[in-house]
């Protein structure tokens, strides 16, 4: 292979299909990206086994041909060359020449026969959505618990009132609605691909086992996690009749503000809920104590919950500025946080003794 590429366009390509690529795998084949030039056009693609990604750009080429090489050590070379140059990447023998200006290296190439395929058929529904606005609000609820690896991701699924997107880890779940994509099949995604997604509008296509995302010239595909979803609107109460009204930005920032006296297991608040206001308070034995008033809507009896304070600041955060409501039961049950700004949004948070 030799060809010619703008710096600025190789970064790019680069930066797009290597972020999938683990630094510390033991498979040496894992560790590289996978070149090919083919008529003009230089495609790179890297694979951790479980997701690939595959991006393309145009390039000048004297000579087609295919080969693997490090991916950190071509990415960190390319980013170090001046800007506004074109580099030159051509490869022999098992050796690759990269040459920019007066800059000349030197890697090892591995052949791309070595290159692990990702079968990528079978798909049976397709649909356009911007999946990354349908995850986000949801994503932060996804569980990093190996043990249940059916929560390690976000629950896609069609339902009369739309596409929904779902995560918990059990201690707190998000539930978003998006417009209907018509009928797919109900799919587990994976945290790293979840993380991965681009944004705006892609081209979505699903099989029993794999999701695979078009994003202009870069296309993702990725194993589905292979498990049953538990039955998650179990979890979200519908008889909470106690409304609290409160200011997001408010509450997370106090939550915040409070939760750095306390311990770094436990992380608890308790809101005392009187009329007219939140009081938060969390008493560490063994660094102290603080408490934060905030003004809030409420009326009925006083009633008090704990929380663990880190999840009621994120929770709270998914929503955006301006007022959110709560609804609770009794000290002991979950609570639903929603806004009239987002009404495709609902959180749950299970309580803590405090």
């Amino acid at each position: 292979m030799r060809l010619s590429i703008p710096r600025s366009d190789l970064a790019r390509l680069l930066a797009s299909t290597i972020k999938v690529v683990e630094s510390n795998t033991r498979i040496p084949i894992l560790s590289t990206v996978l070149l090919v030039a083919d008529g003009g056009i230089l495609t790179a693609t890297a694979t951790d086994l479980d997701i690939e990604i595959q991006s393309s750009v145009i390039a000048e080429a004297e000579e087609d041909g295919a080969f693997c090489v490090s991916a950190s050590l071509l990415d960190d070379i390319v980013k170090k060359l001046p800007a506004n140059q074109d580099v030159t990447l051509a490869e022999s023998d098992g050796v690759l020449t990269v040459k920019a200006g007066r800059y000349t290296s030197r890697l090892q190439t591995l052949p791309d026969s070595d290159f692990p395929s990702f079968s990528a058929d079978g798909f049976t529904a397709h649909f356009d959505v911007d999946l990354a606005a349908a995850v986000a609000p949801v994503k932060f609820a996804i569980s990093t618990e190996e043990t249940r690896y059916y929560l390690n991701g976000v629950y896609l699924h069609a339902t009369p009132d739309g596409l929904v997107a779902v995560a918990t880890d059990g201690h707190r779940l998000g539930k978003h609605v998006i417009a209907s994509a018509g009928e797919i099949p109900a799919v587990i995604m994976p945290r790293k691909f979840v993380g991965l997604l681009p944004a705006g509008t892609v081209s979505v296509s699903l099989s029993d086992t794999k999701v695979r995302i078009t994003s202009g010239e870069t296309v993702i595909t990725s194993k589905l996690i292979d498990g049953t979803f538990p039955d998650y609107q179990r979890v979200i109460p519908t008889g909470n009749d106690k409304i609290v009204v409160f200011d997001t930005a408010t509450m997370a920032k106090a939550a915040d503000r409070v939760s750095i006296v306390s311990s770094e297991r436990g992380r608890a608040v308790k809101l005392s809920i009187t009329e007219g206001q939140v009081t938060l308070a969390v008493n560490n034995p063994d660094s102290g104590s603080a408490t934060e008033e905030i003004a809030a809507a409420y009326e009925g009896k006083p009633i008090e919950i704990g929380f663990n304070s880190a999840y009621l600041a994120e929770l709270v955060g998914r929503f955006p500025a301006g007022d959110i409501r709560l609804a609770l039961a009794d000290a002991g049950s979950p609570a639903v946080f929603t806004s009239d700004k987002t009404p495709e949004l609902l959180c749950v948070l299970m309580p803590m003794r405090v």
